[in-house]
């Protein structure tokens, strides 16, 4: 079976080596500087410590590597293949994932980034081998295939962070495979997959950068936070493959880098 015809069966493909070790090392120092300058604790030996910070959004907007990571050439000759040959890119996410950390509860990333032509694929680059221990991801194979974004609501398990939990979903969770991966591999999965991660159990960190894709034909109505107004189609993209067919619209900047840190979970 071909990546695509794979991806589109299963909803996700892990592609190995696709980041060499030189480059990983690279971002890895990368997104070190960023913490550093942005919010993160230095232990008196200078390592550095994430405390409660579970992730930081848009870090490609304080970095150039990290911004050169979205178009490495490995990554877009997956996302030509499966999408076709216009491709953008709106978010790039990098996740701590530190010793004992939460992991994420069920969700479909569609619910949150919605494309008209579901072609929401997100690219998961290992920044360290991911593991069952570390907390790796983990999916239902072809739960992409209705596309059909199911409810969510509260947990309680401490297993996850506080963001709400896709649920009344048909799959049992016996079904679910773990995707354990070497640093430099990349998972690519769609939009509707339903996918999570657990706590992360070992004793080092599970470091994963993220960056989410879509067809360049697609307009983009993502007003999560309601800033944009509006707005069906946000412009604060980068396009990483072919032309963009909506450029006359010109760019914008609506999104700033943030960090996401650990808050209590709701109650259910």
């Amino acid at each position: 079976m071909n990546r695509r015809a794979h991806y589109e069966e299963h909803g996700f493909l892990v592609v190995p080596n696709v980041v060499s070790p030189p480059e990983i090392a690279a971002l890895n120092a990368a997104i070190e500087q960023v913490c550093a300058e942005h919010g993160a604790t230095l232990k008196p030996d200078g390592k550095l410590v994430y405390d409660d910070v579970l992730c930081i959004h848009f870090p490609h907007k304080l970095n150039a590597t990290i911004r050169a990571a979205m178009s490495h050439p490995g990554i877009v000759e997956i996302l030509t293949d499966c999408l076709g040959p216009n491709v953008k890119c709106m978010q790039s996410m990098f996740f701590v994932k530190n010793a004992g950390k939460p992991g994420q509860a069920w969700h479909q990333d569609e619910f949150y980034i919605p494309t008209r032509d579901r072609s929401l694929v997100g690219g998961w680059i290992a920044l360290d081998d991911a593991t069952i221990e570390n907390g790796c991801l983990w999916v239902i194979p072809g739960s992409h295939q209705p596309g059909i974004i199911w409810p969510t609501g509260p947990h309680s398990s401490d297993e996850f962070d506080g963001a709400d939990a896709a649920r009344d979903f048909p799959y049992d969770e016996a079904s679910a495979v773990p995707v354990e991966v070497k640093a430099g591999d990349v998972v690519f999965f769609n939009g509707y997959l339903l996918h999570r991660s657990l706590k992360n159990r070992s004793a080092g960190f599970r470091r994963a950068l993220v960056n989410h894709y879509m067809r360049a034909e697609s307009m983009l109505p993502w007003n999560w936070d309601g800033r944009h107004g509006g707005t069906t189609d946000n412009r604060d993209i980068i396009m990483v493959a072919g032309v963009d067919p909506y450029a006359w619209k010109g760019l914008e900047e609506n999104q700033q880098p943030m960090l996401r840190r650990e808050t209590p979970r709701p109650r259910q």
